[in-house]
C-alpha cells in the first residue's frame, strides 16, 4: 500500500540509540552528572507551584532554557534508585509542555513560550530516556518507573488533544517519539512484569488514540503509514497489539457505518469508552481513510500461524544468541500466545463482518463489529495465483505469506491484493445506499477469553438463523476487504497449506549468512531453511492444529458472508471457488469421526447455506452429509478437544437446520451425479438419489436420540415432510409403483430387503410410525409441543394413502396412541394441567384421523374394543375393566369422573365419529356438509298438502312441525304429512333431528310387511263375492232336546228341590209381580215384530244388501305419537337423580320437553343453530408478493385480472393443491365470511358482482375449500373486493348487534363464542363462558358443564388469530410485508362480535420463497406463544413443489387446533351447539304435565 514511500525506521532507530547523547552531561562521570541534576532539577522544581506557590520563570534566555533542558534530559536517564530526582525532572517537562496549551502555566520560562513547538519537540524526544527499560531492576522500582511513564503518556496525550498551537513538524515529532518508546518496549520478546509488559497496553492505545487525533488534526504522511505498519508487525508476538487493534477498528467501523448506510442500518454498539476514540470533528472522508489504514495495520493476521516469521526480528535473534542452551528464536516461551492472538485477530475481523451484514454478536469476547462495505477496487483485484495474497505492503516487510491458496484444481484465477494505494480511499459512502447494523452493545475492551467465540450467534426461536440487515452490502464487496485473510486462514493445517509449505520448504535454497534482516523491520523472506519450516521444530503449543479456533472462526465468518446473499445477488465465481475449496478442507472427517471446532463452526454459521441459490453449492453436500452424520445420530458429540465452547443444542438445532435445507433434494435431482472438487476420476461419483437413505438414517437416529425439544419439534416436521414427498413421488413420478430408487451400482449402501435400509414410501412410513409412537410413550409425554407435534406427525402419516399399507402397521399406531392416551389420563393429580389435558385431546384428535383414514381398523375386534374403551376413560374417567379378567361395571353404575370436560369433549366427538362417520365420510352431500342439507322449508317444498307458493317463509314451514326436545341436547321436529314422492299411504313420519353434532333428515314408515314382500301394489282391487257352492249336501233332520234321554230315570236329590217352580214362586211373591213380568215380555216381544218389520221394509235391509267394499284408505296417521311411543320417549317412569348419567349438569326431567313454536323468535333462533357448524372452521389468505412490493396496495393488485399473467406459474398450481374450487352461491361450507357460510344450497343468497377472472378466489363468487370429517378450510386470496365488501357489510353484517344481544345473552354466548371464535384459532373469542366449577380442584367430581350467562370480560379483548400464505419473489420482502396493512382485506365478518380488530402481532404468515433450483423455501411468523408454532412446516425448511398444498394445509390446521388447545375458554362445536339447544330449550319450551303433554300429541300441526 505504500510501496513507493520511504519508511521513517530510520529516524526511529536514531532516536533509540542516541537518545541519551543528547546531554552534555554524558561528557563527565556519571556521578557527577547526577549531582548536577539533582541540585539543579530541584531548584527548578520548587518553582512550579507543587509543594509552594508558582513563581514566574528565573529563565529568561534561549541559552539559559537549553542549559537546563540539557540537565533535565541526563536527569531522565539517571537509574531509577533516583527515583525523587527523575521525578522531578518529569514534573518540571510537563508543565513546561502547558506551553503548548491555550494557557500556560506560569512557572513556563519565557523563551519555551515564545516558541513552545521548538522546545516541545525537545521535550519529547528528550522523555525517550525515561522509557528505556533499566537492567536488573527490581519489581518495585520498575512500577515507579511505570508510574512515572503514565504521567509522561497522560500528559503528551492530554496537550494533543487540547493544543491549538502544534505545527506538523511537532505531530510528526510525538508520533515518530510514541512509536520509538512502543519499539523499545515491545519489540523484544514479552517477559512477564518487566516495564514492557506492565506498559503494553498503555503505550498502544496512547500511540493509537493520537494517532486518531493526529488524522484529525494534521494527517499523517504516507511514509508515517508506512512506519506504523512496519513496526506494527515488530510487536505481534503481544497480545495487547491485536486488542487494541481491535477496538480501534470497531470504533471506526460504528461511524463509516453511520454515513455510509445512514440512521436505518443497525448501529454498532461499542463501549462508552470505545465510542470516545473517534475524535470530534473527524469528517466522513477521513474517517474511511483512516479506517482502511489501520485495518491494514497489522498485515496479513494468518502470519501469527508461523512462529517463524514473527520471531525474526533482531531481538528475538539476540535471545537465541544469548540463550545459555541454544535456541531458536521461534522457541520464545511469549509466543506461546500466537494461536490465542491469531483467534483474537479473526475474531476482530469477524466482527467487522458482521457489523457491515447488520448482525449483533452477544457473545463475543468484546469485539463487535462489521467488515467493509466500500468502494475497495472491486474491479482493481488481482489473479495472479501465485503472487502473494496479502495486499501489496500490507503487511509491512512481511510478504512471506504463503501464496494464494486457491485448491489443488488450479482454482480459476484468484483474487489476490486489493491493492489499494494511499491516494484511493474509500469511496466513504458508496456501494449501497442507506442500510439498517447490530444492537447489542457488547465491551470491546479487555483481554478476549481463549475460548472460541463458536456460540456466538444466538438462533431465533426456531433456529433458522438471525436477521441480516436489509441494505446490507453486497457478499463481494465484504470479500474484496477481507477474503485473502479469511481464506488463508479458512486453509490453515489443511492439506492445501501442507502442500504449499512443503513446496516453499524446497524452494528455500540455504540457511543465510546472518541472521540481521537486511531490512530492519525487513521483510521476511521465504528463503527459510528447512530447518525452519519442519514442524518438529516447533514446541508442542506451537503445532499448527494449535491454530484451530481461529481457523474455525475464520471459516464461520465465511460462511456468514456467504449465507448473507440476497434474492438475485451475484457473487464472482472465484469467491465461490475459494470458499468451496475452504469449506471441503474444513469438512474432512478424520477417521476418530470426531467434532471439531472447525467443523462446530462451519455447521452453525451455514444454516442457510442451501437455501440460498448459491452457484454449485451442491457438490458440497456429501461432505456436508458426512459431518451431519457425526453431529446429529450420535447422542454424546466426540468432540476433539474438551476444552470447546460452544452450545451442544445449538449445533444440533444448526445441523437440523442444514439437513432441512437438503431432505428434498435427492427425490429433486434423483440421477444427477455431484462431482468431487478435487478428483478428476469419477472414483467417488455420488448421484443425488444415493444419499437418500443417509439422508433418512440421519433424520431417524437424530430423532431418536434428540432431547431438546425445539429441535425434536424441527426433526417432526422434517420426517412428514420426508414421508409426503416419497408418497407423493411415488404417486405421481412413478405412478404408484414400489420404487425402491437407491441403485446399487455404486456400491455406496447396498440395500437388502429388510425396512430399514429400504427407503421407499411405505418403509419410510412404517419407520417413521414406529418411531414417534416408541418416543411418544418413553419420553415425549411429559412436553407438551413434542406431544402436540408427534401426534401432528401421526395425524400427517395417518392422511397418506400408501398402497401396500399394512392393516397390522395401522392397528399397532392406533394402540399406541391409545395407550399414550391412558397413560397421560392415570398420571397423578398433580400432573394434571392444562397442557396434559390439551395432549390428551390432540391424541383423541389423531385416533379420528386414523380411524377416519382406515375404516377397516374398526373391523377389527381387538382395535374397536381398545378405542371404545379409550373413549370411555376419556367420558368416564375410568373403563368398566381394567383388566381383561375383571367383571365388567355398568355405565349406570360408574361414577362419572372425566379427566376434565375438555377431554370428555373430545372422547366424545371421537364416538360420535365412530358411530356416525367413519366409513361413511363423505356422504352423498359431499365434504363440505356432515349435516342435511334439508331444512323444514326445503321438506315443506316436497310436501303433499302444501301449495308450492305457500311455503315462502321458514315461519310456516316450521308451522307445520312439532317440535320435541331430548335428552336436553336434541331438537326433534316432526312432520306428520308424508312427502311427495311417496303414494304409499303407511304411516309415515319426517324427522329434522339438531343435535350436538349436525342436523339430519330422516323418513320413517311403519309397515307390517318389509318393502320386499309387499309387492308392486300395496292393495289388490275388489275381489268381488264369491260363487256359491251348488253341492249343498242335505242335513238329517233330528230332534232337539235339553237333556239326555234317561233324565226322567234319575232319582232327584236334595239340591235338585233348591230350585222354585213357577207354581212356588207364584205362592211366594204374589200374582201381580208374575203378571206384571209377563205384561212387559209380551211388550217387548211385539215391539221386536215391529222393528223387524221396519228393517225387511228399508233400503238397509238383508234383502236389499248391496255388494261389501273396503272402507277407503287413511292417510291421516298420528305418525309422531307411534314414533314417540314406539322409540320409547313417552315412558314416564320417575328418573333417579342419584344416578350419575342424570347428573351430568342436567336437572332430572321428563324424556321429552315440548316446544313452543308460535314465537317469531323461534325460526331466527332455529336458524343460528343451523348457523353453528359442527366442525372448526378457519380461513387462510393467500398473497402474491412481487419482488421489492412493501405496500398493501401493491400486493393486492397483484391478484387483478390484468396482473395475473407476471406471476410465477407455480404459483397458480400451488393455489390448485391448496383446495377444491368451489361457487360460493352453490357451497354449504364454511366460504371464509360469516354472511353466507352454511346456508343451503338453493337458497336465494345475495347476488355477487361478476369479477370476471377464472382463477379469482377472493370469495365474492369462487374460494378453494378443504374440508375433513372435524374441520373446514378456506383459502381466499385477496383482492380490493374485499376492501369494498368488508367496509360493506361491517356496518350491518348478517346479523344485527342489536339482534344478537336482544335475543339473549345465551345467544350471545353461543353463536358468538361459536361462529366467530371457530373461525381462526378460537383462542380470540368474544363471549366465551367461564365454567365456574371445571377447575374446582377440590371437588373434581362430577364435572359439570360450562353454564349459562356468565362472561368472562377480559377475553372479550381477543380476536381471532389470522394466518396468511404469502409467496415471495425475493425472499427479503418478509421482511417488508405490511402485515398490519393487509388485515383490513381480511375480514370474515366475525369481526364484528368482538371488542377489538386482529392485531399484527397475532397473525401467522407461511412465507414461500420459489428457490431457482424449482424448490421451495419456507419462513415462519407468529406471535411468540409457547405453541404459535406448528408442524409440518418448519422455518428455514426446503419443500418440493410435489408436498406444498398439502403441507402448507396441514401446517394451518394444526396452527388453529394449536391455539384452540390453548384457549382455556374454547368450547369445541358440538359443545356449542349443545348449550344452543339448552338456550331454545329455556326460552320456549313449554311445561306440560304428563295429560297435557299426550293431550298436545293429539292436536294437528297447523
Amino acid at each position: 500500500m505504500y510501496s513507493e514511500w520511504a519508511s521513517l525506521s530510520a529516524q526511529i532507530t536514531a532516536n533509540s540509540c542516541g537518545a541519551q547523547c543528547f546531554s552534555v552531561l554524558n561528557k563527565f562521570p556519571a556521578s557527577a552528572g547526577r549531582e548536577v541534576v539533582v541540585s539543579v532539577v530541584k531548584q527548578l522544581g520548587n518553582n512550579l507551584g507543587i509543594t509552594q506557590n508558582a513563581e514566574p520563570s528565573h529563565l529568561v534566555k534561549d541559552e539559559e532554557v537549553k542549559w537546563c533542558m540539557d540537565v533535565i534530559c541526563f536527569g531522565l536517564s539517571l537509574p531509577l534508585q533516583e527515583h525523587e530526582t527523575i521525578k522531578d525532572c518529569v514534573n518540571v517537562y510537563c508543565e513546561w509542555l502547558t506551553a503548548l496549551h491555550p494557557q500556560p502555566r506560569i512557572s513556563v520560562p519565557k523563551p519555551i513560550c515564545e516558541d513552545a513547538n521548538l522546545y516541545a519537540r525537545q521535550i519529547i524526544n528528550h522523555f525517550h530516556n525515561l522509557f528505556v527499560p533499566r537492567q536488573g531492576e527490581s519489581a518495585d522500582t520498575i512500577k515507579r518507573q511505570a508510574v512515572l511513564c503514565h504521567r509522561v503518556l497522560r500528559t503528551l496525550q492530554q496537550t494533543a488533544q487540547i493544543s491549538q498551537l502544534m505545527d506538523r513538524q511537532t505531530w510528526d515529532t510525538l508520533l515518530l517519539f510514541l512509536l520509538a518508546i512502543n519499539e523499545i518496549l515491545l519489540a523484544p520478546p514479552t517477559v512477564k512484569d518487566d516495564v514492557g509488559d506492565q506498559l503494553c497496553e498503555r503505550v498502544l492505545s496512547v500511540l493509537f488514540e493520537v494517532w486518531l487525533l493526529a488524522c484529525v488534526r494534521s494527517f499523517p504522511s504516507p511514509s508515517m503509514w508506512k512506519t506504523l505498519q512496519e513496526s506494527c508487525a515488530m510487536w505481534r508476538h503481544r497480545v495487547a497489539l491485536v486488542d487494541q487493534w481491535n477496538r480501534v477498528n470497531l470504533a471506526l467501523t460504528a461511524r463509516l457505518l453511520e454515513f455510509s448506510y445512514g440512521p436505518a442500518f443497525p448501529q454498532l454498539k461499542n463501549a462508552d469508552e470505545d465510542g470516545q476514540l473517534i475524535p470530534i470533528g473527524m469528517s466522513n472522508d477521513c474517517v474511511a481513510q483512516t479506517w482502511y489504514r489501520f485495518l491494514r495495520m497489522i498485515g496479513n493476521p494468518t502470519a501469527l500461524c508461523s512462529p517463524h516469521i514473527i520471531s525474526k526480528s533482531s531481538h528475538f535473534v539476540q535471545w537465541a544468541l544469548t540463550h545459555e542452551k541454544g535456541a531458536e528464536t521461534h522457541q520464545h516461551p511469549c509466543l506461546q500466545q500466537l494461536p490465542q492472538i491469531f483467534l483474537n485477530a479473526m475474531k476482530g475481523i469477524s466482527s467487522q463482518v458482521d457489523a457491515f451484514l447488520g448482525l449483533s454478536k452477544t457473545s463475543l469476547i468484546g469485539l463487535t463489529g462489521g467488515g467493509a462495505r466500500n468502494a475497495i477496487g472491486s474491479s482493481s483485484t488481482t489473479t495472479n495465483t501465485t503472487s502473494s495474497t496479502t495486499a501489496a505492503g500490507s503487511t509491512g516487510g512481511i510478504s512471506s505469506s504463503s501464496p494464494a491458496i486457491g485448491g489443488s484444481g488450479g482454482g480459476a484465477g484468484l483474487p489476490g491484493g486489493t491493492g489499494i494505494p494511499g491516494s484511493t480511499g474509500l469511496g466513504a459512502g458508496s456501494g449501497s445506499g442507506p442500510a439498517p447494523a447490530p444492537t447489542t452493545p457488547t465491551s470491546t475492551s479487555g483481554p478476549p477469553s481463549a475460548s472460541s467465540s463458536i456460540n456466538s450467534l444466538p438462533l431465533t426461536s426456531m433456529g433458522a438463523g438471525v436477521e441480516l440487515a436489509v441494505a446490507r452490502p453486497k457478499c463481494n464487496s465484504i470479500l474484496h476487504v477481507f477474503h485473502e485473510w479469511l481464506f488463508e486462514a479458512a486453509h490453515i493445517g489443511g492439506d492445501t497449506w501442507r502442500q504449499n509449505r512443503k513446496k516453499q520448504a524446497c524452494e528455500a535454497s540455504k540457511r543465510p549468512s546472518s541472521m540481521i534482516m537486511e531490512h530492519r523491520k525487513g521483510s521476511i523472506s521465504l528463503s527459510q531453511p528447512n530447518s525452519l519450516n519442519d514442524p518438529q521444530s516447533l514446541p508442542p503449543t506451537l503445532t499448527i492444529d494449535k491454530y484451530e479456533s481461529g481457523r474455525a472462526e475464520a471459516i464461520g465468518t465465511l460462511c456468514k458472508i456467504f449465507c448473507a446473499k440476497k434474492t438475485g445477488e451475484e457473487i464472482l465465481p472465484v469467491y465461490l471457488a475459494r470458499f468451496y475449496m475452504a469449506l471441503q478442507q474444513c469438512l474432512k472427517i478424520t477417521e476418530s469421526r470426531e467434532c471439531d471446532e472447525t467443523l462446530a463452526s462451519i455447521l452453525l454459521h451455514s444454516s442457510d447455506l442451501f437455501r440460498l441459490d448459491l452457484d454449485g453449492i451442491n457438490v458440497l453436500l456429501p461432505g456436508f452429509i458426512a459431518a451431519l452424520e457425526i453431529v446429529l445420530p450420535d447422542k454424546d458429540l466426540k468432540l476433539k478437544t474438551q476444552s470447546m465452547v460452544f452450545n451442544r443444542t445449538e449445533l444440533r438445532r444448526s445441523a437440523i437446520n442444514i439437513l432441512l435445507s437438503i431432505m428434498v433434494l435427492p427425490l429433486h435431482y434423483q440421477t444427477l451425479p455431484i462431482r468431487d472438487l478435487t478428483s478428476e476420476t469419477s472414483e467417488k461419483m455420488f448421484t443425488f438419489i444415493q444419499l437418500k437413505s443417509r439422508l433418512m438414517n440421519i433424520l431417524m437416529n437424530a430423532l431418536q436420540v434428540e432431547t431438546d425439544a425445539q429441535n425434536t419439534h424441527m426433526l417432526l416436521g422434517g420426517l412428514l415432510l420426508c414421508v409426503q414427498d416419497a408418497v407423493t413421488f411415488e404417486e405421481t413420478e412413478l405412478g404408484g409403483g414400489n420404487a425402491n430408487l437407491s441403485h446399487n451400482s455404486s456400491g455406496v449402501q447396498h440395500h437388502e430387503p429388510n425396512l430399514l435400509s429400504s427407503d421407499n414410501a411405505h418403509a419410510l412410513f412404517v419407520r417413521a410410525t414406529y418411531l414417534v409412537c416408541h418416543r411418544l410413550i418413553s419420553s415425549w409425554k411429559t412436553d407438551l409441543n413434542v406431544s402436540l407435534a408427534a401426534l401432528e406427525l401421526l395425524s400427517g402419516l395417518a392422511r397418506l394413502h400408501i398402497r401396500e399399507t399394512d392393516a397390522l402397521e395401522c392397528k399397532r399406531a392406533v394402540k399406541w396412541i391409545c395407550d399414550y392416551i391412558c397413560y397421560q389420563c392415570s398420571r397423578p393429580p398433580p400432573a394434571h394441567s392444562k397442557d396434559l389435558h390439551s395432549t390428551i385431546v390432540a391424541a383423541f384428535q389423531c385416533t379420528a384421523a386414523w380411524l377416519m383414514q382406515h375404516p377397516y381398523l374398526l373391523q377389527d375386534k381387538d382395535c374397536l374394543q381398545t378405542v371404545l374403551e379409550v373413549v370411555e376413560l376419556g367420558i368416564s374417567g375410568t373403563k368398566s375393566q381394567s383388566k381383561g379378567t375383571d367383571i365388567p361395571k355398568f355405565k349406570d353404575e360408574k361414577e362419572l369422573k372425566p379427566a376434565s370436560m375438555r377431554v370428555r369433549d373430545a372422547a366424545e366427538n371421537l364416538l360420535t365419529i365412530i358411530l356416525e362417520q367413519v366409513g361413511y365420510f363423505p356422504s352423498e352431500c359431499g365434504p363440505e356438509s356432515i349435516s342435511s342439507l334439508l331444512d323444514e322449508l326445503a321438506l315443506m317444498k316436497h310436501c303433499n298438502s302444501m301449495v308450492p307458493a305457500a311455503a315462502a317463509s321458514s315461519e310456516q314451514a316450521i308451522a307445520k312441525f312439532k317440535y320435541f326436545v331430548t335428552e336436553n341436547s336434541t331438537i326433534l321436529a316432526l312432520l306428520e304429512e308424508p312427502l311427495g314422492n311417496d303414494q304409499d299411504p303407511q304411516p309415515t313420519v319426517t324427522l329434522l333431528i339438531r343435535g350436538p353434532f349436525g342436523r339430519h333428515a330422516w323418513t320413517m314408515q311403519l309397515r307390517h310387511l318389509p318393502r320386499s314382500k309387499s309387492g308392486i301394489k300395496y292393495h289388490a282391487v275388489n275381489p268381488g263375492r264369491p260363487i256359491p257352492m251348488n253341492d249343498v249336501t242335505q242335513r238329517p233332520e233330528c230332534e232337539q232336546k235339553n237333556f239326555p234321554d234317561g233324565v226322567d230315570k234319575v232319582q232327584p236329590c236334595v239340591a235338585d228341590y233348591s230350585i222354585p217352580t213357577i207354581e212356588q214362586m207364584r205362592e211366594q211373591y204374589g200374582t201381580a209381580s208374575i203378571q206384571e213380568l209377563e205384561s212387559m215380555l209380551e211388550k217387548q216381544s211385539i215391539y221386536e215384530k215391529l222393528a223387524w218389520a221396519e228393517a225387511d221394509t228399508s233400503a238397509d235391509s238383508l234383502s236389499y244388501a248391496q255388494e261389501c267394499v273396503p272402507p277407503a284408505v287413511c292417510h291421516e296417521f298420528h305418525a309422531a305419537r307411534l314414533f314417540l311411543s314406539h322409540f320409547g320417549f313417552l315412558g314416564f317412569e320417575t328418573r333417579n337423580p342419584h344416578n350419575p348419567a342424570e347428573a351430568l349438569g342436567n336437572p332430572p326431567q321428563r324424556p321429552l320437553i315440548v316446544l313452543d313454536t308460535k314465537s317469531t323468535a323461534f325460526a331466527a333462533d332455529l336458524d343460528r343453530l343451523d348457523k353453528l357448524s359442527a366442525r372448526t372452521h378457519d380461513t387462510v389468505y393467500v398473497f402474491y408478493v412481487k419482488s421489492g412490493q412493501t405496500s398493501a396496495q401493491q400486493i393486492i393488485a397483484n391478484m387483478a385480472e390484468e396482473q395475473s399473467a407476471g406471476h410465477d406459474p407455480h404459483f397458480a398450481s400451488m393455489l390448485q393443491t391448496l383446495g377444491w374450487p368451489v361457487q360460493v352461491s352453490e357451497h354449504s361450507g364454511w366460504t371464509g365470511f360469516a354472511h353466507n357460510s352454511w346456508s343451503l344450497k338453493g337458497t336465494p343468497e345475495e347476488q355477487q358482482k361478476s369479477t370476471g377472472n377464472e382463477l379469482n378466489y377472493n370469495g365474492s363468487q369462487r374460494v378453494l375449500y378443504w374440508a375433513d370429517v372435524s374441520s373446514e378450510i378456506a383459502f381466499v386470496v385477496p383482492t380490493t373486493w374485499n376492501l369494498r365488501h368488508n367496509s360493506d357489510t361491517s356496518d350491518g353484517g348478517s346479523i344485527s348487534s342489536t339482534d344478537q344481544i336482544g335475543s339473549s345473552n345465551v345467544w350471545a354466548r353461543g353463536e358468538v363464542d361459536g361462529v366467530t371464535g371457530l373461525a381462526k384459532s378460537k383462542s380470540r373469542n368474544l363471549s366465551l363462558e367461564l365454567d365456574t366449577n371445571r377447575r374446582d380442584a377440590k371437588e373434581p367430581v362430577p364435572p359439570t358443564r360450562r353454564k349459562g350467562n356468565v362472561t368472562k370480560p377480559t377475553l372479550l379483548a381477543q380476536a381471532p388469530a389470522k394466518i396468511f400464505l404469502v409467496w415471495l419473489e425475493s425472499y427479503e420482502d418478509y421482511l417488508n410485508f405490511p402485515l398490519e396493512d393487509v388485515l383490513a382485506y381480511t375480514r370474515t365478518g366475525e369481526e364484528l362480535h368482538t371488542l377489538q380488530l386482529p392485531r399484527a402481532s397475532d397473525c401467522h404468515v407461511i412465507f414461500v420463497h420459489s428457490l431457482l433450483s424449482g424448490l421451495l423455501r419456507v419462513k415462519l411468523q407468529g406471535p411468540p406463544g409457547r405453541m404459535s408454532f406448528a408442524t409440518p412446516l418448519v422455518d428455514g425448511m426446503v419443500l418440493s413443489r410435489r408436498v406444498v398444498g398439502n403441507l402448507v394445509r396441514q401446517t394451518a390446521l394444526n396452527i388453529s387446533r394449536r391455539r384452540r388447545l390453548d384457549n382455556d375458554n374454547y368450547q369445541p362445536p358440538h359443545v356449542r351447539r349443545r348449550l344452543k339447544v339448552q338456550d331454545i330449550v329455556q326460552k320456549y319450551k313449554m311445561d306440560l304435565s304428563e295429560a297435557e303433554l299426550l293431550a298436545h300429541l293429539f292436536q294437528r300441526a297447523i
